[in-house]
């Protein structure tokens, strides 16, 4: 390590102690949704996933994934570059390109997929704490940028600290939590763990730059979760996808900023995809980007969904427009000059829920979070469903429970 390389903290100071946090998402937090994800008041932002071995040994690969444009100091920063990796020699060689162009390399400690267990990175490198440890202490002691990491929980929590003080003190120097265990993913993903997160932030150093990530559906979310975990950040991916206006935490009140219309995003989107035209990566992103923006509109537009559909990365800018941006500004449009659309466009909030929030309802024209529908159950139903039945089980259980005293450490029956 360099002796003029900053700290987590001083780092954390440096980019403007940023607090709303894009995630690095394979083939989704790419150069054009960051820049659209700083306009609705992102302050901090990672790349995608990148492959370290392939990013050091693949020209086309590089060259598809990273252009002059990524990491510019105008457009594209403060910004985190993201590698998983196995082979410290293969991961700092890929640092080495790219730490001019960003804030900090971070390590992907989180990632789930079947793609990453055949690959021996990500989530899978999880019992092989001496690897990891040595994956975080070769870039800290070689490169000009601090490193970081990204982590997921295990079922126990004293292993989950251990594991944390271990990627700390091999050198990472911001701590990003993903609540959720490995296996939670795709239809099993479920609710974050907050308790377990703030079990990490009061037993590590206080000093530790410290990210939660997970459960982040509305912008009222991200000062709920620092309130109650302390953390210095909130980082969200599933819930920006679908809604940039997520981290528009100081315009709570205006719809047209948090729940931004369809059609005026998409236009913004597709102007920066445009303006981003040496960006491979950018245009590739793009159809999925659409898919999710568009997700509560396509159902009543299944025309314009079959055009997004038959798109491909060598699609022109101009017939993009023509099939997609322009109908779909033709149609919200059209929505807009009803005579009783001031009634039909409102946001309504519902009850308190176990998990600590309230869902919105929110007009199929304006973005929204997404709730993954498991056997045709969505996903913020299941979780209610679920926390109340635990709530009940609890409540019933302390109703039959002998009263009970500690003795080291563990319940013991105070025989009457």
């Amino acid at each position: 390590m360099t002796s003029d390389k900053l700290n987590g903290r001083q780092l954390f100071e440096k980019i403007g102690k940023p607090t709303k946090i894009v995630a690095p998402m394979v083939d989704q937090s790419e150069l054009a949704w960051r820049i659209l994800s700083r306009k609705y008041g992102a302050t901090l932002a990672y790349t995608p996933m990148f492959h370290a071995k392939l990013f050091a040994t693949s020209e086309k690969y590089r060259k598809d994934m990273w252009c002059e444009l990524d990491g510019d100091e105008k457009i594209d920063r403060p910004l985190v570059v993201q590698f998983c990796a196995n082979d410290p020699d293969y991961l700092l060689q890929a640092a080495k390109l790219v730490e001019d162009k960003c804030d900090a390399v971070d390590l992907n400690l989180g990632c789930p997929q079947g793609i990453a267990r055949k690959g021996k990175y990500g989530a899978f490198l999880m019992e092989d704490w001496d690897l990891i440890s040595k994956l975080i202490r070769t870039l800290h002691e070689n490169l000009k940028v601090p490193v970081t990491a990204k982590i997921r929980v295990f079922p126990e929590r004293e292993k989950t600290l251990e594991y944390a003080k271990m990627v700390l003190n091999s050198g990472a120097q911001f701590l990003t939590v993903h609540g959720r265990l490995r296996e939670q993913k795709g239809q099993k993903t479920g609710l974050a763990d907050w308790e377990i997160i703030k079990y990490l932030r009061d037993n590590l150093p206080s000093d530790t730059v410290f990210f939660a990530n997970g459960n982040i559906l509305y912008p009222e979310d991200i000062s709920r979760c620092m309130n109650e975990i302390h953390c210095d950040g909130v980082m969200s991916a599933e819930g920006n996808l679908y809604n940039p206006g997520v981290f528009n935490t100081s315009h709570t009140e205006d719809k047209e900023k948090i729940f931004p219309r369809v059609d005026k995003l998409l236009r913004e989107y597709f102007e920066i995809v445009k303006s981003c035209n040496g960006s491979h990566a950018s245009k590739i992103a793009m159809k999925s980007h659409f898919f999710k923006v568009l997700r509560p509109f396509l159902p009543h537009n299944v025309d314009i969904r079959a055009n997004i559909a038959s798109m491909t990365a060598n699609t022109s800018f101009e017939e993009w427009e023509e099939k997609v941006v322009k109908l779909v500004e033709d149609r919200v449009q059209k929505l807009f000059e009803e005579p009783d659309i001031a009634e039909k466009d409102i946001i309504t909030v519902g009850e308190p829920q176990p998990w600590g929030g309230a869902y919105r309802t929110v007009p199929y024209w304006r973005c929204q979070p997404y709730f993954r529908p498991v056997n045709g159950v969505t996903a913020d139903k299941r979780v209610t469903d679920a926390l109340k039945s635990k709530q009940s089980l609890d409540a019933e259980s302390l109703k039959r429970k002998p009263e009970c005293e500690l003795e080291h450490g563990k319940e013991k029956e105070i025989k009457v």
